[in-house]
């Protein structure tokens, strides 16, 4: 019956979803959109590995949530296939060091981890290049978030291993991707002067996605991820306009399935403009939730005190740090650096009276929405 309450309802067994995995955060869509010319810039970059020679070095650079993991992970499982060819995406979220980056590297070319003490960096490296010459293979290393890096200060020893690999080998051919998200990191004005002289990438830049596009992308999202008819067009366009207004796509992937969560809460077949207005107020925390998942744990601890003592001068933040963590003030200020870089905290410089100069610390997002996601 047509005004039958039932009817629009979801049974137990029934879900708004046709593949809920489209909007996971490791998923690599089919076709990739609005991002051309960057991809064909890749290309050019990777193209002489197929022919067994050395790539070109690849500068990708660009705010969060723009495509630039896709668009590696895209040609990557392209190059895949080919003959002579390994490729590795190295997370330097989780592998911030350059022992930790040449592990990864290990585990790919050998297909087990290596031991997890008593071998040092130089063996390490030394049975990487040797399997790559002896496999005749060209390793194409991805260094995703390679800010990770230059918080660390390790980029520069990373990078100088890879890029003079063929020196300490004859024979081994390894060409290089940075990816940066931060957007105030200056990558070669970074690296050591030995480095910059031998690291002269391509530079491609993926800039943030309008929100026309970002409605186009996230349509196909909806068409292989929901089933016909749950998300009308003006459910989409105000995902897409919140999206547009973070000016992170994965933003918008996260909503959509939040949103989705929210209409099978309530048993409906359907979503509401209301399921993502509510499912919003969490999806706008995808970028703090990721940043907070790779803190270690005194730098964690150091988030939830700034959170904690919201607006106190650097010293007072220490010595309440200091008491939860006995850590010294050297590494404190190394992890406020950190913390600085990654958009976390907002570290400003201010003139309190008696004291001189001192640094202002402040969260970038609520303090009670931090505190939540730890």
């Amino acid at each position: 019956m047509a005004d039958d309450p039932e009817e629009g309802m979801l049974s137990w067994d029934e879900s708004v979803f046709r593949n809920e995995h489209v909007f996971e955060i490791d998923y690599v869509p089919e076709t990739f959109k609005h991002r051309e010319s960057q991809v064909d810039s890749l290309k050019h970059c990777l193209r002489p590995a197929v022919r067994g020679s050395r790539p070109l070095n690849a500068m990708v650079r660009g705010p969060p949530g723009t495509g630039k993991t896709t668009a590696v992970q895209k040609l990557f499982g392209e190059l895949s296939g080919k003959t002579g060819v390994k490729t590795t995406r190295v997370n330097c979220q989780v592998n911030a060091t350059r022992y930790s980056v040449f592990s990864q590297l290990f585990e790919a070319m050998f297909d087990y981890e290596p031991p997890s003490s008593g071998i040092s960096f130089k063996k390490l490296f030394g049975q990487i290049t040797e399997k790559l010459v002896e496999e005749e293979e060209v390793l194409v290393v991805a260094l995703d978030d390679v800010n990770y890096l230059f918080y660390e200060s390790e980029a520069s020893d990373t990078l100088y291993s890879l890029l003079r690999a063929h020196e300490e080998h004859s024979g081994a051919r390894i060409g290089v991707i940075v990816v940066s998200s931060d957007p105030d990191l200056d990558v070669i004005e970074e690296l050591d002067g030995r480095v910059q002289s031998v690291f002269r990438p391509e530079d491609i830049y993926f800039p943030v996605y309008g929100e026309r596009e970002i409605a186009d992308i996230l349509a196909e999202r909806v068409d292989r991820g929901f089933h016909d008819g749950a998300v009308a067009a003006p459910v989409l366009d105000r995902v897409a306009e919140l999206t547009a207004e973070s000016g992170d796509l994965r933003v918008g992937i996260d909503l959509l399935r939040r949103a989705g969560l929210n209409a099978e809460m309530r048993a409906s077949r359907t979503v509401s403009v209301d399921d993502v207005d509510e499912a919003y107020e969490k999806s706008k925390y995808v970028h703090l939730s990721r940043s907070l998942e790779n803190l270690s744990d005194s730098e964690a601890e150091l988030v939830r005190v700034i959170a904690e003592n919201e607006g106190e001068q650097a010293g007072d933040v220490y010595e309440a740090f200091h008491d939860e963590t006995d850590l010294g003030y050297t590494r404190y200020s190394e992890i406020i650096n950190k913390l600085d870089n990654l958009g976390l905290v907002e570290a400003e410089y201010t003139d309190v009276e008696g004291r001189g100069r001192s640094r202002s610390l402040e969260l970038a997002y609520d303090p009670q929405a931090v505190i939540d996601r730890l």
